[in-house]
């Protein structure tokens, strides 16, 4: 076909879809439909729970935050929350009720609440009289009882689609509203609830809710002392000094450094935790900075020696706060309230951290002295490795031209704006036949593969300087694009890919500690994934299963009957990329690297990886012969 025919048949099909396009063509969907159709519009991604920041847990969220702001109203300190196996979400609280009039507006009517009338509620995190209907709309069985001054109202919705309401009839319950859900299995596909997300975001409401108890499926949930409960609680490793907290009106921060790399924040609006930050971050940020360096009187001091290693939180309460989106992770607004006359943000925060941070260094110079100490440390590697940067960025550009240890994918090409970000990913892989299976089995368009040559230096202990002077470092993190922090990450996903034998395991924990040793924030973010690939194939001539497990094999034997043909797969290699496409597409079994506090990160690396030999033989001899009797 020559290239005139080729243009003629685009205009035709252009000139044919414009005709088409016509008065018919113009929809109008309710707003059930809407958020169904949509639900990324309101929730974001969907996912199936299998990360923090998916729909059910933003469900759940929504339905909280309402109890969330009787508390801050003063009118409940309880909530009880249930999350079941099988995905049922109970939340009671004890606080006003939704007026009985009003309650099926309040669930089932677009834009209808009572936080816009701020005399009711005057700091609180919900406002666009959005949330719990969309949680409605996205629930396959709804239900909410509210009860206030000895009466009650119970209505029952499936998608929004009210089933049976009830009169409204005395009660001897206490005032407080019953919400009651379970998400739409057509909407969150094989969804399932992880209970370690439902109890950091638990823990993140106590946190900024002092003296508030909410007990999930039994087990109380309370803070003491606010945002300092939530750094002891998340740091990994031990902070340098005493974490400074400081506590004013509409605003709390807590400031420490530890041993570390990178800058670790956590940061709240109205008792809602912003995980992407925004104004009031960007605020904290610079002020914390700008105080400690005229503390110190140190013009040279640069702004990222001062916070590397840093960790705090700041919790701030703005009058009708304006976020990016519903889902409220990013705070737009820029004044303390919509009053144009009123102080900004970036003033509030400012004002305050001169006045009391300052204050506070002068009350302790110990504090003072250590966290100086740990800022010329970062000064000094910082101007150490300015030399090798350069260096280093020039070495793997070149080198880069001449090697295929990255395979690259198309959307940073085709997608030049980056809004299918969220779709790439990176397999971290060791050998050749590994790298070729995955590389001829991947999606070219959002999956790359980055290519090892045996196995890693263990980097336990040395500093940065490594990733510079090694070129498999060298070249990884240029591949990645995370020399300056994760703002320019280039893959949302970065797979550990390994064999599932010893060596692959090994190679597995050798760049498990370089992430978490230089870059723990790609772990913290959740970014960083390993590949889980099938173990055995069982089939016969009608069946074939993919077994990942002992158990899943035995299974699949069962199935396939007397016939049954048994593969061990010794390595990625083996498996034909025909079979492997199978294993790295959309459904693609993969377990998330999480960083915890009782993990206690680099006690154990220092176990694991650090120099005491003896002491790991030991170990290993022990726990073998454990096995060995077992057996």
């Amino acid at each position: 076909m020559t290239d005139s025919q080729i243009n003629l048949d685009e205009q035709l099909a252009q000139a044919k879809a414009i005709a088409d396009y016509g008065d018919d063509k113009i929809q109008h969907l309710e707003w059930t439909e809407h958020i169904r159709r949509r639900p990324g519009m309101y929730i974001g991604k969907q996912g199936d729970g299998s990360h923090s920041d998916d729909g059910i847990y933003i469900l759940l969220k929504e339905v909280i935050d309402n109890s969330i702001d009787e508390y801050a109203m003063g009118f409940g300190k309880i909530i009880e929350v249930k999350v079941s196996e099988e995905g049922h979400v109970s939340v009671r609280d004890y606080g006003r009720g939704i007026p009985l009039g009003k309650v099926d507006a309040c669930v089932s009517e677009i834009n209808t609440g009572g936080k816009y009338d701020t005399s009711v509620f005057k700091k609180s995190v919900g406002l666009n009289g959005v949330g719990l209907k969309a949680v409605n709309a996205l629930s396959s069985f709804f239900f909410v009882r509210s009860c206030r001054n000895g009466e009650k109202k119970e209505i029952t919705y499936a998608a929004a689609k009210k089933i049976h309401e009830s009169e409204i009839v005395p009660t001897d319950e206490p005032n407080g509203t019953y919400i009651e859900f379970v998400p739409d299995n057509s909407i969150f596909t094989n969804y399932r609830f992880r209970m370690e997300f439902v109890e950091t975001l638990l823990h993140n409401y106590c946190y900024l809710n002092i003296g508030l108890a909410l007990i999930l499926n039994g087990k109380r949930y309370i803070s003491k002392n606010g945002l300092a409960d939530l750094l002891n609680a998340r740091m990994e490793m031990q902070p340098l000094y005493e974490p400074i907290h400081l506590l004013g009106d509409d605003i709390e921060v807590v400031i420490t450094h530890c041993n570390s790399y990178g800058e670790q924040y956590y940061s709240f609006v109205n008792g809602q935790y912003t995980s992407l930050g925004g104004t009031h971050l960007a605020a904290f940020k610079e002020a914390t900075a700008r105080v400690i360096k005229e503390f110190f009187s140190q013009k040279n001091f640069e702004y990222s020696d001062i916070r590397n290693g840093m960790v705090a939180a700041i919790a701030i309460k703005v009058q009708e706060p304006v976020f990016e989106a519903q889902t409220k992770t990013k705070l737009g607004s820029t004044r303390m309230s919509p009053n144009p006359e009123d102080i900004t943000i970036q003033k509030f925060v400012g004002d305050f951290l001169k006045r009391e941070l300052d204050n506070f260094m002068h009350r302790e110079p110990e504090i003072a002295e250590v966290m100086l100490s740990k800022i010329q440390s970062n000064e000094r590697e910082r101007k150490e490795l300015a030399g090798l940067s350069k260096q280093a960025k020039e070495r793997a550009k070149k080198i880069s031209l001449h090697n295929r240890k990255l395979r690259d994918c198309h959307i940073h090409y085709n997608d030049p704006k980056g809004t299918r970000q969220d779709e790439s990913c990176i397999f971290i892989t060791e050998g050749d036949s590994a790298s070729g299976s995955i590389t001829k089995s991947r999606n070219v368009e959002t999956q790359a593969v980055f290519s090892l040559r045996g196995k890693p230096l263990n980097c336990f202990g040395m500093t940065k300087k490594v990733c510079y002077e090694n070129e498999e470092f060298n070249l990884l993190q240029a591949a990645l694009n995370i020399e300056d922090g994760l703002d320019g990450l280039r893959y949302n996903k970065v797979i550990i890919a390994t064999d599932a034998d010893v060596d692959g395991m090994h190679i597995r924990l050798l760049m498990m500690t370089f992430f978490l040793q230089f870059f723990p924030e790609l772990v913290r973010k959740g970014h960083v994934f390993i590949l889980q690939t099938p173990l055995f194939r069982v089939r016969n001539k009608k069946i074939c299963r993919y077994c990942y497990s002992d158990e899943e094999r035995e299974a699949a034997i069962k199935e396939c009957g007397a016939t049954a043909e048994i593969t061990r797969f010794k390595g990625l290699g083996e498996i034909s990329p025909d079979e492997f496409k199978n294993f790295i597409g959309d459904d693609m079994r993969l377990d998330t690297v999480m960083l915890r506090k009782e993990d206690a990160v680099h006690e154990m690396l220092e176990y694991y990886m650090g120099k005491n030999t003896m002491e790991r033989q030991e170990f290993i001899i022990n726990n073998l012969v454990i096995e060995l009797d077992e057996a």
